[in-house]
């Protein structure tokens, strides 16, 4: 995989995912609102919030912060360019979590009690889920016989045949990094957060739509993850990969309006036992045959 490559991928996905992701964002919004039985806002409305946002004055506390989420945005943007290029997905989990951490060093550069609350939150998410999606990337590697993405189109079957056990774990922890309940600890857009808005507390302006903006291509960037599994050597399967990421984003949207917030203890404990059964359990297999 050339560098031009992934600096055109990188490109494309700054231009593509924020439409995609603004789209899905008020998609959810729209089910979400029906499940609960409201007619609910319009499908652009995450668009209206944002751009309301980027003209906004800038009051941010600190200069710092907006230093940091630009960087978060920036490695989402390139962990996205790098996966859907075709290249090296453990990379692209490598930069992705970099992303995470710039975005944890921002709310604790603020120095607001509920921001930093929300940051402890968001790092014992990324302790919770890192683990299974570090497994998720290297099972793939085991069934594909390489970690570029694009490499699951010189296959004969989908991954999931070796690997299924690991899609599930992933879709367990999928839900963390959708920030979806009931595993929203440190960052929801519902009203149900008791610090306020956690670790977005002190963002406004144009730092807070940088990180609606971020939140819109991880979206995009983890749902390809999902698509990963269903694809091989038939431009078909792109037809059913699509309409997988669709059923989970469904599902997703289906487990955040039914179930309760947990505490951060059964998270963790939840998180790191799923990831011990569904990852190593599934790579130990593999690694057996």
């Amino acid at each position: 995989m050339s560098l031009l490559a992934v600096l055109i991928g990188t490109l494309a996905f700054a231009v593509l995912a924020p439409i995609i992701g603004c789209f899905l964002a008020g998609l959810d919004r729209k089910i979400s609102a029906r499940m609960q039985g409201r007619v609910g806002p319009p499908l652009l409305q995450p668009y209206y919030d944002v751009r309301k946002l980027i003209e906004k004055d800038n009051v941010s506390v600190n200069s710092t912060e907006g230093t940091y989420i630009t960087c978060a945005l920036v490695f989402t943007l390139l962990a996205g360019g790098i996966f859907y290029s075709g290249g090296n997905l453990l990379m692209s989990v490598f930069v992705i979590t970099l992303s995470g951490l710039f975005f944890i060093v921002a709310a604790y550069s603020t120095r607001s009690p509920y921001s930093e609350i929300g940051a402890n939150r968001e790092t014992l998410q990324v302790m919770a889920y890192e683990p299974m999606v570090l497994f998720m990337a290297v099972a793939f590697y085991m069934a594909a016989g390489t970690f570029n993405a694009a490499g699951v189109f010189s296959l004969d079957a989908p991954v999931i045949t070796n690997i299924w056990l690991v899609f599930l774990g992933f879709l367990f922890v999928l839900t963390i990094k959708l920030r979806k309940s009931p595993f929203d600890l440190s960052y929801s857009h519902h009203a149900h957060q008791e610090i306020v808005k956690g670790i977005t507390t002190e963002m406004s302006g144009k730092t807070l739509a940088k990180v609606e903006i971020m939140h819109w291509c991880e979206n995009v960037l983890f749902l390809g993850w999902v698509g990963l599994f269903f694809m091989w050597g038939n431009l078909l399967s792109l037809i059913l990969a699509v309409v997988v990421v669709l059923l989970v984003y469904f599902l997703e949207i289906w487990i955040d309006n039914n179930f309760a917030r947990v505490k951060w203890q059964a998270l963790l404990k939840s998180a790191w036992v799923v990831a011990f059964v569904a990852g190593f359990v599934n790579i130990a297999v593999l690694a057996y045959l």
